[in-house]
């Protein structure tokens, strides 16, 4: 049985559907993220399940009870948000421990429930310090030190990384692992940036425009997109996607011509019967590799290069206008301004139709 589960909810501001028909479920101790572009509704989806936004139709039931019509204060759910929202007059130790004199739980429950957590999240040398007094990463752990102490059924993140810098949301999304995995709680966590996404979750839920594009591990996104949204959206840098010409199938053998000038012969057994109608075909940056001009599947010039110690981004212009990104070793960087020729891997590449779902043939991928 599923530990949480969110049916068919919708969620209106005015005449704007702002969620479309969410449905998915969530198993006790599962770390999953909500990820999408700005607007997409992840946000909203997190503030309905929390109570902090009403909805408009549907249910959420947590560990099999309705909470649709919970008070928030009785969800028995903790948030996170992206601003801290610690108080600032109380020192660290009265803000981790604010809810449980609330719930008016007994001193020494308290006391001992503080310095634990406090220690498993090094902030016991800062206890008697005010939020001021704190840098960003520290006021964040405080804050999830607040939920912590409250062992919740269920642990909600909105963004909470976003305003540390870069090396510091390295530091603390390995300490949101970490405490995952001593806790074995239910977490679900909401951002933008899909490289948290992929190194944090359990199960990733891509959402765009209010809906639910597809639902999977990490890795089933990132190598069994089920459309082209969710193929250019997980990635960095992004899959390059080309126009196709035209597609035609001979025996076991499926040629696509594409980019106006190139061509390549795919195992027809890797795509669906109907891969004739693609539209667009994609391959990601490690897929390329550089070879002679006269051998390329396709053949550009050199616009930028990007050296990044221990890859190389390369940019080139093909011949039919389009930029193709090639991730590839330093030592096989080509010259600024010269021409070369990019040789695709026949069996890393996606088709796309004209609905933009993906035609190839997969194992078992959750989507929807």
């Amino acid at each position: 049985m599923s530990y949480l589960q969110v049916k068919h909810l919708y969620k209106k501001y005015g005449d704007t559907l702002a969620l479309k028909d969410i449905d998915f479920e969530i198993q006790k101790g599962e770390f999953v993220v909500f990820v999408g572009p700005s607007g997409c509704g992840k946000s909203t989806l997190l503030r309905t399940i929390a109570g902090l936004e009403s909805s408009s139709g549907g249910d959420i039931e947590l560990d099999g009870q309705s909470i649709i019509e919970t008070h928030p204060s009785k969800r028995d759910v903790a948030m996170v948000f992206q601003s801290y929202a610690l108080y600032p007059h109380m020192s660290v130790k009265d803000n981790m421990s604010f809810a449980l004199k609330l719930a008016k739980k007994p001193q020494d429950e308290i006391e001992a429930k503080v310095a634990k957590v406090s220690k498993a999240l090094k902030l016991d040398m800062l206890l008697d310090r005010k939020p001021k007094a704190l840098s960003g990463g520290q006021r964040q752990r405080v804050a999830i030190g607040r939920a912590i102490v409250r062992n919740p059924k269920v642990f909600l993140f909105d963004e909470p990384l976003s305003n540390l810098d870069a090396a510091l949301r390295v530091e603390m999304r390995i300490e949101l692992s970490r405490l995952h995995q001593e806790l074995q709680s239910t977490m679900i966590y909401v951002t933008h940036d899909q490289v948290e996404a992929m190194t944090l979750a359990d199960k990733v839920v891509i959402m765009s425009q209010g809906e639910v594009a597809q639902i999977g591990s990490p890795l089933e996104l990132y190598h069994q997109p089920a459309n082209r949204f969710v193929a250019t959206f997980i990635g960095t840098p992004k899959m390059n996607v080309l126009p196709v010409d035209k597609a035609s199938a001979n025996d076991s053998t499926l040629k696509v011509d594409f980019g106006t000038d190139a061509s390549i012969e795919l195992d027809a057994s890797l795509y669906q019967a109907s891969a004739e109608s693609a539209k667009a075909i994609g391959f990601r940056p490690e897929s390329l590799s550089f070879c002679d001009a006269a051998d390329g599947d396709l053949k550009g010039d050199v616009e930028v290069v990007e050296q990044l110690g221990s890859e190389t981004l390369t940019y080139v212009r093909t011949l039919s206008g389009e930029t193709v990104v090639v991730r590839a070793d330093p030592k096989y960087t080509p010259a600024l301004r010269s021409t070369v020729g990019i040789k695709l891997d026949a069996t890393r590449v996606y088709l796309f139709n004209a609905e933009d779902n993906a035609l190839n043939v997969y194992g078992e991928v959750s989507h929807v």
